[in-house]
């Protein structure tokens, strides 16, 4: 069992709320257990790729999980069979990955990305939701939060890719050179050098603390994705547009700034990060909970960028500890700030 820490006052700067996990019975995580099936929803005349997690309990509120870049909907099998007991479920994949469409337009845009997601909500008819996301569907969601607020009961992001211009000798330096035009033909060719499987594992020691902890199904279901995405003529320029939707959004000052930004979002919100994060950095995680009012804050150690993969228990503990935390939800059980598992 990893420990881990509640992050609160103790965090520099201004105090940050600490996220409180519930503690609530929750089925143990199956590493065998396939995707969920998979149906595509036309969505403004473009295909969207969703996939149920449906709940057995009739009054569960609906939820949305949005992936991060790169990623796709089975990137969420874990977290929502956990939550399945409590939310009914659905994982979308974004415009141009796992089996969406590509973007209208060749718009991936963040705002563009925005659209799809507050169009997916509304196609689900069943009034708010409680919106997770990692990554780049972290600031997507953000977005669609701050300017679409009946949309979203609650929103938890993982990581969320907030503006961080500094330079860093990581993986990120590799990703962002999509964004630059001779660089993205200089990074395409060193990729191509590569087999599916060692590319694989490379954006699992990005994304992983500890990459030998990934279950071989799961990296098996990891390798035919990217098998199945190198064959769609339109998956790498839907990286490529989200890399560079996602740079000049770093650069937008001022009221277009995703800070700015943040500062609109009126639904309870925890953030979710990994101490071993080398995509996005950690130190951003308080200023990001600090951004966003009365956000709850949570830093993992031993994690990296993807706590919902990396630990997933842990996580859907912490969303169930918002869920509850709610006026009039209450909680089966006394939340705990800091435990040891």
């Amino acid at each position: 069992m990893r420990p881990w820490r509640s992050v609160g006052a103790s965090v520099g700067g201004d105090p940050v709320p600490a996220a409180a996990p519930a503690e609530v019975p929750l089925p143990e995580v199956d590493p065998n257990r396939p995707p969920y099936p998979a149906e595509t929803v036309l969505i403004d005349g473009r295909g969207v790729l969703m996939r149920a997690t449906p709940s057995g309990t009739p009054e569960a509120e609906p939820a949305l999980y949005v992936h991060g870049l790169g990623g796709s909907s089975t990137n969420w099998t874990d977290l929502g069979a956990l939550l399945a007991d409590h939310v009914d479920g659905v994982a979308m994949d974004l415009p141009g990955f796992g089996g969406s469409d590509p973007a209208a337009g060749e718009d991936y845009s963040l705002a563009a990305h925005a659209r799809v997601v507050a169009r997916v909500i509304e196609e689900r008819g069943r009034g708010p939701l409680h919106l997770l996301a990692n990554s780049l569907g972290g600031a997507v969601s953000l977005l669609v939060a701050a300017d679409r607020p009946e949309l979203v009961r609650t929103l938890t992001l993982i990581s969320p890719a907030m503006p961080d211009l500094r330079p860093r000798r990581s993986p990120a330096v590799l990703i962002g050179a999509f964004a630059v035009p001779g660089l993205r033909q200089l990074a395409d060719r060193y990729t191509a050098r590569s087999s599916i499987e060692d590319r694989v594992r490379a954006v699992l020691r990005a994304c992983f603390a500890d990459p030998t902890l990934v279950p071989e199904t799961r990296f098996a279901e990891a390798v035919a994705e990217q098998r199945r995405q190198v064959s769609l003529p339109w998956a790498q320029a839907a990286f490529a547009g989200s890399v560079r939707g996602l740079v000049r959004s770093y650069l937008r000052s001022g009221s277009g700034s995703l800070w700015q930004v943040a500062g609109r979002i009126t639904a309870p919100t925890l953030v979710i990060w990994g101490a071993g994060d080398r995509l996005v950095d950690p130190v951003l995680a308080p200023r990001t909970a600090r951004a966003i009012p009365g956000a709850r804050l949570t830093v993992l150690p031993d994690v990296g960028h993807t706590a919902h993969l990396e630990a997933p228990r842990l996580t859907a503990e912490l969303v169930l500890g918002l869920l509850q935390s709610r006026p009039g939800q209450g909680c089966r059980r006394a939340p705990r700030l800091i435990t040891g598992r």
